[in-house]
């Protein structure tokens, strides 16, 4: 079952079933946080939640997608209450990037970078044999609340400091804290954890800086199980033509931790366990433009796709004026 959460012709926020090119809408919940709190509170599955309150009313969904009214699959009223995180040196890669990294992995420790020292680390330890076993711990960032997150269609910024703009196609986890204080996995979507790849290759202390962007994620959002192993497509199109693409993998089978570590790892910290609160965690790529030299401009558009997620993720890239200037902090 694949969900999202639109605007409907009347101006009035909706969540619908996703079936062929039409979307279903529900009644009662007028958000998917709705949707999952009634199905918390009654003790049932999301996607039988969801089907108890299909109605017969339905949308063009390529009409919806085409005026912008499809927003991201989840999001929450208060955009503080939303955080936005992402873990790296997850994925696996090519058999040919796999290769290249074996042959690396097996030099002299003292000659390993610390990404690849982190890397081997989660190929030795990220995938314990149990769920109630914790595995290596991985890299871990912040992106931000729920202010940085841009709905399908929306742009992508690029601020004034920035020195790249690149694409990162991921697989994001959808959670909610629930009353009690526990995780709840809504779903799964596709995202573009968006980056400043050359900032983040100046020193990979800059590693922060380059993950304090937006990002985007849907349209769609998987309730329930997705396959072990996924493949998709990333481009970047310039003047409505394809000037990059390249397939990706993902999925716990291309991966070199087990999505039950990652989450733990990421929700073993009690301020991250806060009721009420909603969660978008990156679990990373193998696969970047910049890898092939490509230097994304204002005005491109990215397309991400998959199978499961149904519509592609398109976001443009939009150049935007510095807000903040050097010495413009005052004192009081």
């Amino acid at each position: 079952m694949n969900l999202v959460q639109i605007t409907d012709q009347k101006g009035k926020r909706r969540v619908g079933l996703v079936a062929a090119d039409r979307i279903v809408l529900l009644k009662k919940a007028a958000t998917t946080l709705d949707l999952a709190r009634m199905a918390l509170q009654a003790g049932v599955k999301l996607s039988a939640m969801a089907s108890s309150l299909a109605t017969s009313t339905t949308e063009d969904y390529a009409a919806a997608l085409k005026e912008k009214r499809v927003l991201t699959p989840v999001d929450h009223p208060d955009p503080a209450h939303c955080i936005i995180t992402g873990t790296g040196l997850t994925h696996l890669g090519s058999a040919a990037a796999r290769d290249g990294m074996h042959k690396k992995l097996s030099g002299a420790k003292e000659d390993l970078t610390d990404s690849l020292k982190m890397f081997k680390m989660g190929l030795e330890g990220g995938r314990p044999k149990s769920k109630s076993e914790a595995g290596v711990q991985p890299e871990w960032f912040y992106k931000g609340d729920g202010s940085w997150l841009v709905g399908p269609g929306k742009p992508l910024p690029i601020p004034a400091f920035a020195l790249d703009g690149g694409e990162e196609p991921e697989l994001a986890g959808l959670y909610v804290i629930d009353d009690k204080g526990r995780p709840v996995r809504l779903g799964f979507a596709l995202g573009n954890e968006y980056s400043d790849h050359v900032t983040e290759r100046q020193n990979y202390l800059y590693l922060a800086h380059s993950k304090l962007r937006h990002s985007s994620i849907g349209p769609e959002m998987v309730v329930g199980g997705i396959p072990a192993s996924i493949e998709g497509m990333s481009r970047i199109l310039r003047g409505g033509k394809v000037i990059w693409e390249k397939p990706f993998l993902t999925g716990e089978k291309n991966m070199s931790h087990t999505l039950a570590n990652l989450e733990y790892h990421h929700f073993k910290y009690d301020g991250f366990r806060r009721p009420g609160d909603l969660h978008i965690h990156y679990f990373g790529t193998a696969t970047l433009s910049i890898a092939d030299n490509v230097k994304t401009q204002d005005g491109d558009v990215f397309e991400i796709s998959a199978a499961p997620f149904g519509a592609p993720l398109r976001n443009p890239l939009k150049a935007v004026k510095a807000a903040h200037k050097p010495g413009s902090v005052k004192a009081l």
